[in-house]
């Protein structure tokens, strides 16, 4: 973008001093020449302000656009950690899910392990 501005300053710079020289070799009077002058200069000027409010106009397009796709990836990150939390929290009510009924299968197996030892001791006794 400053090469590009930079190129404009060097076009319109270049403009100017053209127009002041062939102004000034122009075969006119003094007042007429001024009056050219001052013209030429008022054009030059108005055509730079339309180039810089176009290049604002462009620059605030691309600022606003780059904003705008920003927000789309912040919701798109946003809902992913969403995503990725439900299933944390999903998982993790498995894992305990899990956990109790292997507790209670432990339990089950320790409960019929004491009463076979003690239906053994009754018939030993």
């Amino acid at each position: 973008m400053d090469n590009k501005g930079d190129f404009m300053a060097g076009l319109v710079a270049g403009a100017l001093l053209g127009a002041v020289i062939g102004i000034l070799y122009a075969p006119k009077s003094g007042k007429e020449t001024r009056e050219d002058i001052g013209r030429k200069a008022d054009e030059i000027l108005s055509k730079a302000k339309l180039e810089y409010d176009q290049a604002v106009e462009k620059s605030r397009k691309a600022y606003e656009a780059a904003i705008q796709r920003l927000k789309t990836l912040e919701e798109t990150a946003r809902e992913k950690a969403e995503e990725a939390g439900e299933k944390v929290e999903e998982l993790a009510e498995r894992g305990k899910e899990t956990l109790q009924e292997g507790r209670g299968r432990l339990k089950r197996a320790i409960d019929a392990g004491v009463e076979a030892f003690k239906e053994e001791q009754k018939k030993t006794a």
